[in-house]
């Protein structure tokens, strides 16, 4: 039995808190040190096949715009991930645990060699929130965003690198600052 301690819909996380003894805990790792390349381990319960263990690579990092959840920034391994493997841990060789598991892009509802993991370094900060506080509480600038692409750039004859402000949130901290649609914002 376990007791909810508190939910991050926005990243797909929740903290359980569990009551028993003699429980080995895990290593956790950093998902800032896993590299492209960087074998890893999914382990999980796909398909109701308990202890199930299945090897990759991390094949991309820093992976956005997926539509699965609102703050994404997710680590895309080939490792085979199925039905019943989210939430499971992403495993370096060492066994510390790198990534949360969590979706799939898929066809056929089944492994395509395209899976995706929260970063641990996200869910340590989510965790500590919600371990603290039992929310997550996040500042919201007010506006919408986009890269800048090479085409934005011609079109707003600009060289360097930044984001282009698309829209600005009434009664926002943005809109207080002066930030208008079209500002190309070059620092943070």
């Amino acid at each position: 039995n376990a007791t909810l301690v508190g939910v991050d819909p926005p990243t797909d996380l929740a903290l359980l808190k569990i009551d028993a003894n003699n429980l080995q805990p895990v290593e956790i790792g950093s998902s800032s040190a896993v590299e492209v390349g960087d074998w890893v381990l999914a382990i999980g319960n796909p398909y109701g096949l308990p202890r199930t263990v299945s090897a990759g690579i991390i094949s991309a990092k820093g992976r956005a715009n997926v539509g699965i959840i609102d703050f994404e920034d997710f680590i895309q391994t080939d490792a085979a991930v199925n039905p019943g493997n989210s939430g499971g841990p992403l495993v370096d060789l060492d066994g510390r645990v790198v990534a949360i598991t969590t979706a799939i892009a898929s066809r056929g509802g089944g492994s395509e060699g395209i899976a995706f993991a929260i970063p641990i370094d996200m869910a340590k900060t989510v965790i500590d929130q919600l371990l603290a506080e039992g929310k997550v509480t996040r500042g919201n600038l007010g506006v919408v965003i986009s890269d800048m692409s090479d085409e934005l750039a011609q079109t707003f004859d600009f060289t360097g690198k930044g984001i282009l402000v698309q829209d600005v949130m009434p009664d926002s901290s943005a809109a207080a600052a002066g930030l208008q649609s079209g500002d190309i914002i070059v620092e943070f």
